[in-house]
């Protein structure tokens, strides 16, 4: 059973007038009624507070000073609370013998197995992760790959392990969360101008790109962190008001996305802590690092495990910035983001369709090298770790030429192109090279290589693989010490270093730890394990026979 803990228990006065039986029936209903809009993401009525959006929850979230009482969620919602509960409303089994205290039975308890069809970038580790079960106790029909994707749609025969948890109604595709192909025809600075709101005459002095306007810190954000620029649209319009009209407050102007705090003022910063959130829902779902989300004022909720990535994303994120009750209030299909997110967009499902699934089960990576020239030795120097932010898909890996010299210093190797395509965007210490040549990197496989300096070369070359890209540094972003840091896309989604789509360079396949930036590279029976100090068990050499 899942319960909601820790918390004071909440003392309900009888009316005045009620009879003990009628009155305790009541808050029954009552109580069983409000956990059931929280089990089930409001599938029932709205905030009923104000307007749809901005008022509905809170715009920040605040420690309540305790929770709810140890209770489980409900299997349904009752529609109303009846004035009158018959006796036999309340039906209770007992064992009648003579001379005998009944004793009620026990309740019954449900052993039926569950049966679940597979969504896109499910695996058979992770669904078992997310049921409570191992996986050799799952069953199909079909044959089960151990760790290769799962064909959507398969019928897997689950043993019922939990108890309850959020409801299973899916709230957002994950085409919508990721910058996937539906949003690559998307003008976020037409959009943002037509709309006519706060964030059409905003502007932020961000120290690589000076004056930037608002809708240009969306697209930024949206593009780097690989995030639907409609998503963070919809968050900024329902959390403040920035797109259609105004900020009702000097605090939802400052910090439009509830993050408050020393240096979290301003769009950008509220934009890159909002991804970070994002990512470790949809991400953490995809790995099967996340199964519970938890509240500021105490509730522990485990979410139901035939969810989609994009819909914990957004229950994820919603849980980072309210409480149970505002998480339910904000996720209402009509009331909440969800009814704000259509009216802005039109369905969104309806694009998912087009789009979706984002990568079959037949997927494979292309032959990729190792990001160096034949014959040097460098230095494995990260494991598995985020593929933008610090936090969210671990997608990267990193590689540190030899040197004399620690932190970041000048270095005369090279950075080389892992495979051929199409540079789509190259500065300030990034290059993203297209491999399917269309021009667009929401689309196929992209790669990504970060911390880049001296460049030569610039948007719209075509390269080979092993061709010269640049030389390994700190520039672009936070960086300790000169390295190369080089992720995968495909669709939009961030690959994971280590799943059932390894990243393999030369031959040597990644697999991650427990800590971020951990791991080893093994190829042939040989293992290279990650040092961030460059230590000798982390060299490695991209070898001829094996380019």
């Amino acid at each position: 059973m899942i319960q909601l803990k820790p918390g004071k228990v909440f003392i309900h006065k009888t009316r005045s007038g009620a009879s003990p039986r009628r009155s305790l029936l009541r808050r029954l209903l009552g109580l069983w009624l409000l956990l059931a809009l929280l089990g089930t993401s409001c599938s029932v009525g709205g905030s009923g507070q104000g307007g749809p959006y901005f008022t509905a929850p809170n715009s920040y979230a605040t420690p309540q000073g305790g929770g709810l009482p140890p209770l489980v969620f409900p299997t349904s919602v009752p529609t109303a609370i009846p004035d009158e509960v018959p006796a036999t409303a309340v039906p209770t089994q007992v064992v009648t013998t003579p001379g005998v205290v009944e004793t009620p039975l026990p309740a019954p308890i449900d052993t039926t197995p569950l049966l679940y069809y597979t969504q896109a970038g499910d695996t058979l580790p992770v669904v078992a992760v997310r049921f409570g079960v191992d996986a050799g106790e799952i069953t199909s029909p079909s044959p089960l790959p151990a760790m290769a994707l799962l064909s959507p749609n398969t019928l897997l025969i689950i043993p019922r392990r939990l108890g309850n948890t959020t409801s299973a109604q899916k709230i957002l595709p994950d085409s919508e969360v990721v910058y996937s192909p539906s949003a690559m025809d998307f003008d976020v600075d037409a959009y943002v101008n037509q709309a006519g709101g706060y964030l059409s005459t905003y502007k932020e002095w961000l120290g690589s790109t000076f004056m930037t306007t608002g809708a240009e810190i969306v697209e930024r954000v949206a593009r780097e962190n690989s995030v639907n620029p409609r998503l963070l649209l919809a968050l900024l319009e329902f959390q403040s008001g920035w797109v259609l009209g105004q900020p009702g407050n000097m605090l939802q102007e400052k910090y439009p996305l509830g993050n408050v705090g020393l240096n979290r003022d301003g769009l950008y910063a509220q934009l890159v802590w909002a991804v970070n959130k994002l990512s470790i829902g949809y991400y953490g779902w995809r790995e099967g690092l996340l199964t519970d989300i938890s509240f500021s004022d105490g509730v522990t909720a485990r979410l139901a495990p035939d969810l989609n990535a994009g819909t914990v994303a957004l229950q994820y994120y919603m849980a980072q910035v309210y409480d149970s009750q505002g998480w339910v209030q904000a996720l209402d299909p009509a009331a909440g983001l969800p009814g704000l997110y259509e009216s802005m967009y039109g369905n969104p499902w309806e694009r998912a369709m087009r789009v979706e699934p984002l990568y079959p089960p037949d997927l494979t990576q292309p032959t990729l090298i190792l990001p160096f020239l034949i014959g040097q030795v460098w230095s494995y120097t990260g494991g598995p770790h985020g593929a933008w932010e610090h936090d969210g898909a671990r997608a990267a890996l990193d590689f540190a030429p030899p040197t004399m010299e620690g932190g970041c210093v000048e270095s005369d190797a090279w950075v080389v192109a892992m495979a051929s395509g199409l540079i789509v965007r190259a500065g300030s210490g990034l290059v993203v090279q297209d491999l399917d040549g269309d021009g667009n990197e929401h689309t196929g496989w992209v790669l990504l290589y970060l911390h880049v300096s001296d460049l030569v070369v610039s948007k719209g070359d075509w390269v080979e693989t092993s061709d010269l890209l640049g030389h390994p540094s700190c520039e672009g972003g936070v960086a300790t010490g000169t390295h190369v840091h080089v992720a995968r896309k495909y669709n939009g989604e961030w690959i994971s270093a280590d799943g059932p789509l390894p990243f393999v360079l030369s031959g040597w396949q990644a697999h991650a730890s427990a800590e971020a930036y951990q791991g080893t590279l093994t190829r042939d029976g040989r293992t290279v394990t990650s040092s961030l100090s460059g230590a000798n068990f982390s060299h490695i050499m991209r070898e001829r026979e094996n380019p």
